[in-house]
């Protein structure tokens, strides 16, 4: 059973008294333990698709299902709770709290979930991503790719069947890029959980087991691992 399923996904905005149809229909089924990307050029729909299959946000019409449960049928603490055990977060901007340090940090998430262990559980998170070093260190004494790392760590830290990664390096020079693409890898053969990357840059796409190419709210393209040349040419025609 696929751990995210879509069905004909609709988003439609009303900006400035016209309508903007973000998606347009996708169908998309993602495979547990799957490592996959998501492009399109800017406008193209995919930061909305994965605010939908992440529960920040609402489509106007069709179906969102995480590992089984149709999220259409929950609301309020339901579905916090559903984004909370099966969904993990990395975004562009880390978004960590820069007075706290990396430990304390990856300790929130962890606390808004009830969890009775969590300094050992935010501790283990670190250790994975390789910052054992780093637990007392405040946001802003880490370089860009620690503090992505430790967002990464964040994402981790409660364990969850999924971990969504909005441009994750757009943010990074090309080398941390690099790091930080093979750390996630890493991750998900280890776990097995499943990550979705929305990315812009072929080159993190490329080094995905699949990728997803939308324009204009809709599936363009599609290429899997072994077809990967493809990715480059795909995403830079798509319109």
């Amino acid at each position: 059973m696929a751990i995210v399923e879509i069905r004909d996904l609709h988003k439609t905005y009303h900006v400035g008294g016209e309508d903007v149809h973000a998606l347009a229909g996708v169908s998309l089924a993602v495979q547990p333990g799957e490592f996959m990307s998501i492009m399109g050029r800017s406008g193209s729909g995919k930061s909305t698709l994965l605010n939908m299959i992440g529960c920040l946000d609402k489509p106007s019409s069709g179906t969102v299902i995480i590992d089984g449960v149709d999220t259409s049928r929950l609301r309020g603490n339901k579905l916090a709770a559903l984004r909370a055990q099966k969904i993990g977060f990395v975004f562009q901007l880390h978004n960590l709290v820069p007075t706290l340090t990396a430990l304390e940090n990856v300790m929130l998430p962890l606390h808004y979930a009830g969890s009775r262990d969590r300094k050992e559980r935010a501790r283990r998170a670190l250790e994975r991503v390789g910052l054992a070093d780093r637990l007392g260190h405040r946001a802003t004494q880490l370089s860009g790719g620690q503090r992505q790392r430790v967002a990464i760590a964040r994402a981790l830290a409660t364990e969850p069947a999924i971990v969504l990664a909005d441009e994750p390096t757009g943010a990074l020079d090309s080398k941390l890029s690099t790091q930080v693409i093979a750390l996630m890898r890493e991750l998900n053969r280890e776990t097995g959980q499943t990550f979705v990357l929305v990315t812009h840059d072929p080159v993190v796409a490329e080094q995905t087991e699949r990728t997803v190419v939308l324009s204009d709210g809709r599936v363009w393209d599609e290429q899997r691992r072994g077809d990967r040349s493809a990715v480059g040419t795909a995403a830079a025609t798509a319109r």
